[in-house]
Formats: structure tokens, C-alpha cells, sequence
């Protein structure tokens, strides 16, 4: 998934990897340079329908859109941030 809208500056990957490792969902969250944040995750349809939305009720974070994309299953253990 690649948001955009305030989603640099506002903690957004510290919020997105506290709810993911919470609710069992693994992958990461990385910051693009124009201002996005891509972030990888893998978990139940219902797991990251919850996460969304709870990004989306955040005071700090603005979503205007994700764009979303489907991708084969990693190996992957836990949720990181990367750069």
C-alpha cells in the first residue's frame, strides 16, 4: 500500500507498526521521498481493514489515498521500520 496525505512527520510508521504488531499483522513501513509512505503488510482482510481504520481516527494523520496492491505472501516475521 502506498499512502499519501500527512503521513510524514507525524509518526506515522511508529503508529502503523505499534497497531500492526498488536493486531498480528507483519511487514514494514518505509517513507518515500515524495512524501508517501509505503507500507507492506500481511495479515487477514479483517486485521488490516482494522488497522486502516484506526489510522484513520488518528488527531495527526491525514490519509487522502491509498493505493493499493496485491502481492505474493513473503516470509516474514514481525513488523519494521525502514528508512
Amino acid at each position: 500500500m502506498i499512502f499519501t496525505g500527512r503521513v510524514q512527520g507525524v509518526g506515522f510508521r511508529y503508529k502503523v507498526c505499534y497497531v500492526a504488531r498488536h493486531h498480528g499483522i507483519t511487514g514494514f513501513a518505509r517513507n518515500e521521498y515524495d512524501g508517501s509512505v509505503t507500507v507492506e503488510l500481511q495479515g487477514t482482510k479483517e486485521q488490516i481493514d482494522n488497522l486502516i481504520e484506526i489510522l484513520q481516527h488518528d488527531s495527526y494523520i491525514r490519509i487522502d489515498s491509498i493505493l493499493r496492491e496485491q502481492m505474493e505472501l513473503q516470509e516474514e516475521k514481525g513488523f519494521q521500520i525502514r528508512g
